[in-house]
C-alpha cells in the first residue's frame, strides 16, 4: 500500500454542486431493498466512518496510471472476481498479494519499466447479475449479488438483500487493507524474496520454458547486489485497491471531500471501473462517477462502437486530464483483433490517451456439459495476444492488464501448464461467481506477457 498523504477528507453531504444528480436517472443492477429506512440508516453510519483510502493516494496512483497511458509504466491487476467475507483470512490475503508480487516481478524484467501493482481486493464484494431470480427445482429466490448484499445459500433468509451487510463490507474491506499495507511495506514485498518464489515456479519441469528468463532475472539481480543497490528500498512496494463501483448505496456515502481541493474522492477505494452492464451514458454510474476524483476504468465490450466510446470519453474525462480515463477491454479471443483495432484508431484520431487495459478473463467464459462455469487458459492467452498485436498493429500503448486471479491451488480454469481437464474442474473449485486463474495459471499467464513486453 501506498504512503497516506496528509490530506484532511470529510462527509460529502450535498457539498458540491451535482454530486447527487445520479439520484435522478436510472441506476441499473442495484438490490431492491426490502427495509428502505433501514437501508438509509447504514447509509448515514458509513457517511460518517473514517474513510477507507485517502485523497493523496488517489492523486498519487493517478499520476503512474497517466505514466503507464504514455508508454512508461504497466499495470498489473488481479484478484477475486467477488470478494467473500469468509475468504477475507490472513492466509487468503497473503496468498493473493504474493501472487501479484510475483507476477509484477516477471513484467518489471520483462518491460524494463515499473508495473503498478493494483488489487481487486477490499472493496470486490458487489457483483452484476444476468437475472435479478434464480430458479432450483422450481423454487425462485433473489440472486446472488455477491456478499455485501446477500448471501449465498439458496433460501430465503439469504438471499434476501439486508442493507447491514455494508456495514461488514466496510469493516471486511478495512481489515484487508490494514493486512495489505503490513505485507506490502514490512518486508514481505522484498525483490529478492519474491524471485525466489519464481525461480521454484521456472525450475518444475512443466514450465521450463520460462527457466531462461527467471535466469536472466536471477542475473540482474545479482549484479544490483553486486553494484550496491539499496535492497532496502526494495522491500516495500506501491498497492493500490480497485473494485468495480457498482452498489451506488455504498459508494455515495463512502465519498469524502477532500479539504485541500474541495474536490470530491470515492473512499472507498483508490480506483473504481463501471462494468459493461452500467455504463450507460444516461445511467447513474457514468453520472456520478463522472463527478469524483479518483481515476475511473470502464469496460468495452466486443459491441462497442466508436461513437459510444467517444461519448464516454467527453462523458468522464471532458479535460483529457492524464490517468484519469482507462478502458479495460474484454473483446473475446475471437474478436480482439476485429473489434480493438477501429477503437485504438479512433483515439488517436480524437488526439487523447486513455490508458489501454486488457481483461482477457470476462469475453471469454464457457460452460462444461457438467454444469461449470469456466474458462481455457489458451483463449486467455490468445486474447492477451491479441491485445499487444493491435497495439503494435496501430501505434498505441497496451497499458496493461486485468485478471481475475487467486494465490490458491484451485481449479477452476481449464488448461495451462497443469493441463487441467473438465474432470479436474471438480477437484478444487471453489469460486462463487465467475472462474478464477489459480497461482500457478497466474504466473505462467506473467512470464508469456513478459514475453510480449520485451518485444514492445
Amino acid at each position: 500500500m501506498v504512503e497516506s498523504s496528509e490530506h484532511v477528507v470529510a462527509p460529502a453531504a450535498g457539498v458540491v454542486e451535482g454530486l447527487d444528480h445520479w439520484r435522478t436517472l436510472e441506476a441499473h443492477q442495484q438490490p431492491p431493498w426490502p427495509d428502505a429506512e433501514k437501508a438509509a440508516a447504514v447509509g448515514a453510519e458509513l457517511s460518517e466512518v473514517p474513510p477507507l483510502v485517502f485523497a493523496g493516494e488517489v492523486d498519487m496512483l493517478r499520476d503512474r496510471l497517466a505514466r503507464a497511458a504514455r508508454g512508461e509504466a504497466f499495470l498489473l491487476q488481479g484478484g477475486d472476481c467477488a470478494e467473500t467475507f469468509a475468504g477475507a483470512t490472513a492466509d487468503q490475503i497473503r496468498n493473493r498479494v504474493k501472487t501479484i508480487l510475483q507476477m509484477a516481478v516477471v513484467l518489471t524484467y520483462g518491460a524494463s519499466m515499473p508495473v503498478i501493482k493494483m488489487g481487486r481486493m477490499a472493496g470486490q464484494f458487489a457483483k452484476p447479475r444476468s437475472n435479478d431470480e434464480e430458479t432450483r427445482d422450481g423454487v425462485v429466490l433473489p440472486a446472488y449479488r455477491g456478499d455485501i448484499v446477500n448471501g449465498y445459500d439458496f433460501t430465503s433468509e439469504s438471499r434476501t438483500p439486508d442493507p447491514a451487510r455494508m456495514l461488514k463490507g466496510y469493516h471486511t474491506a478495512a481489515s484487508t487493507l490494514n493486512l495489505i499495507r503490513a505485507f506490502t511495506q514490512g518486508g514481505f514485498a522484498d525483490l529478492r524474496m519474491v524471485h525466489s518464489w519464481n525461480k521454484g515456479f521456472a525450475r518444475n519441469p512443466a514450465n521450463s520454458r520460462y527457466e531462461g528468463l527467471a535466469q536472466d532475472i536471477d542475473r540482474a539481480i545479482a549484479f544490483m547486489e553486486a553494484a550496491g543497490a539499496n535492497f532496502d528500498e526494495l522491500k516495500r512496494v506501491e498497492f493500490y485497491a480497485s473494485h468495480e463501483g457498482l452498489l451506488m448505496d455504498y459508494e455515495r456515502p463512502l465519498t469524502r471531500i477532500d479539504s485541500r481541493s474541495g474536490e470530491p474522492y470515492v473512499t472507498s477505494g483508490h480506483f473504481l471501473w463501471i462494468g459493461e452492464r452500467t455504463r450507460a451514458l444516461t445511467g447513474a454510474h457514468v453520472d456520478f462517477f463522472s463527478r469524483v476524483r479518483n481515476p475511473i476504468g470502464v469496460k468495452l465490450g466486443p459491441s462497442t462502437d466508436v461513437a459510444a466510446m467517444s461519448a464516454l470519453i467527453e462523458k468522464l474525462d471532458p479535460h483529457r486530464e492524464p490517468g484519469r480515463l482507462t478502458f479495460i477491454t474484454r473483446m473475446g479471443a475471437d474478436k480482439i483483433r476485429d473489434t480493438l483495432p477501429p477503437l485504438l484508431e479512433a483515439t488517436k484520431a480524437l488526439e487523447v490517451q486513455p490508458l489501454w487495459v486488457s481483461d482477457p478473463m470476462h469475453g471469454n467464459g464457457i460452460t462444461t456439459q457438467t454444469g461449470y462455469k469456466t474458462r481455457r487458459f489458451d483463449d486467455v492467452v490468445t486474447e492477451v495476444t491479441g491485445f499487444f498485436e493491435s497495439h503494435r498493429s496501430v501505434g498505441t500503448h497496451p497499458g496493461g492488464i486485468h485478471v481475475e486471479l487467486t494465490g490458491d491451488d484451485v481449479t477452476e480454469c481449464l488448461g495451462g501448464s497443469q493441463n487441467i481437464d473438465e474432470l479436474g474442474l471438480e477437484t478444487r473449485y471453489e469460486s462463487l461467481c465467475d472462474p478464477r486463474l489459480n497461482h500457478q495459471q497466474s504466473l505462467e499467464l506473467a512470464f508469456l506477457v513478459a514475453e510480449e513486453l520485451a518485444q514492445l
